[in-house]
């Protein structure tokens, strides 16, 4: 798919989030949809979306397959009216365990920094790599990486965290009833600017150290080094 295939991230901002937030908070009643109805009708936005961004891709995309896994464990956890805290466990789970891969990769030879930022999709890595050799800076570009990482790990901890605790804070009734849809829409909502724009920051200060890094072992400008 190309670039301009690509739907507005408005669109799916609202297929993904906004709408089946609504659905959830409103259409919940038993004079409405009910409970089951609309947590199944509110999950269905995103799983289509995933699976239509899965399909457009033709290759699995690790994110994109952990947010269908997300959305498919919401569903079970409501589905069969399991305890809340499982709720909590799980929106804190996938950031942990990716975090935690993430950091313990900054030990191995690849670290994952160059699967997420640092990849030929968004830099030209040949020719920084070429500019870094002729310098006689690979080594130090390494070390920088490393702790690039490290900082990249942390953020989905962070994500991990402030995910176990808005999901406490906010989803207290039971699953089943329409209360749940109400908070799990709510907890929707509010996961994006408390949680997803702060990681988002982030994700920014990683990218502008690399690019300094690059800029001073390198010596390539961030128009240089980013692919358009």
């Amino acid at each position: 798919m190309t670039d301009t295939a690509k739907p507005s991230p408005l669109i799916e901002l609202a297929v993904t989030l906004i709408v089946p937030s609504l659905i959830l908070m409103k259409l919940s009643g038993p004079e409405d949809l009910g409970a089951v109805n609309a947590l199944l009708l509110a999950l269905a936005f995103p799983l289509a979306w995933g699976a239509r961004d899965l399909l457009m891709r033709r290759k699995l995309n690790l994110f994109a397959a952990l947010g269908l896994v997300s959305i498919l464990l919401t569903g079970g956890i409501g589905l069969l009216q399991l305890d809340t805290q499982w709720l909590a466990i799980k929106e804190a789970a996938i950031p942990g365990l990716i975090g935690l891969a993430v950091a313990v990769s900054a030990h191995t030879r690849y670290p994952l920094v160059r699967v997420l930022l640092f990849s030929p999709a968004l830099m030209n890595v040949e020719q920084i790599q070429q500019s870094l050799g002729q310098r006689g800076n690979g080594d130090a570009f390494e070390t920088r990486l490393k702790a690039a990482t490290w900082m990249l790990g942390g953020s989905f901890i962070l994500s991990a965290a402030m995910n176990y605790f808005l999901a406490t804070w906010i989803v207290v009734s039971p699953a089943g009833t329409p209360a749940f849809n109400e908070e799990l829409g709510r907890l929707t909502l509010l996961s994006y600017p408390m949680i997803a724009l702060p990681s988002m920051l982030i994700m920014m200060a990683v990218l502008y150290y690399l690019a300094r890094s690059i800029r001073e072992l390198a010596g390539l400008k961030l128009a240089e080094a980013l692919r358009y």
